[in-house]
């Protein structure tokens, strides 16, 4: 099995395009007793529509969908890996972040601000992501064991070579200038 990353659908369309390169991430409701972490420094995206709701995001196309149902084709397009996952606890740095994604300021503040299932109010996780798309993307059944309000899930394994002719949305120097704004930024 693979790593999958359970993510906004209007999201994932954000870091397919090379619109962002961050993923804010608090929690969700069954995360386990030590609340959410970046475990994975390599994953799949793996697209929610549930919580995929316009109000949230300030840019990006919002179809309104029911959450997956058992048995419907889920298709799995991209692949990150995270260069470096942080924990911000300075509301001034993560309201900096603002440039390089496409949540609303409100969103991210009740992200912040929230407190629970491990997880200590006036915190979130950041992490730098490399995107990438596979040139043959891959497709399971939905079933159960994707569901639940929590990021971590596994997936089947990819095609064969599926890391063979990926396309960068950032190509390497765009991608590197990024790496270094952020890095300055956040210290």
């Amino acid at each position: 099995m693979a790593n999958g990353f359970k993510e906004w659908q209007v999201v994932c369309d954000a870091l397919a395009s090379g619109r962002q390169s961050l993923i804010l991430r608090k929690g969700g409701i069954h995360e386990g007793r030590a609340g959410f972490a970046f475990a994975e420094k390599s994953f799949f995206l793996f697209p929610t529509r549930f919580h995929n709701q316009g109000q949230f995001v300030r840019e990006g196309s919002v179809d309104p969908q029911p959450e997956w149902q058992e048995g419907e084709v889920v298709t799995i397009s991209h692949h990150c890996e995270a260069l470096w996952a942080k924990t911000l606890t300075d509301w001034d740095q993560v309201a900096a972040l603002e440039p390089f994604h496409i949540w609303t300021e409100e969103t991210v503040r009740q992200r912040f601000d929230w407190e629970g299932k491990g997880m200590s109010a006036g915190s979130i996780h950041v992490a730098l992501v490399r995107v990438r798309e596979l040139a043959q993307p891959f497709e399971f059944a939905y079933g159960p064991k994707y569901g639940g309000c929590r990021s971590w899930v596994k997936v089947p394994e990819p095609p064969e070579n599926w890391q063979d002719d990926c396309r960068f949305p950032l190509g390497d120097d765009e991608f590197a200038t990024l790496a270094d704004r952020l890095g300055k930024l956040l210290g």
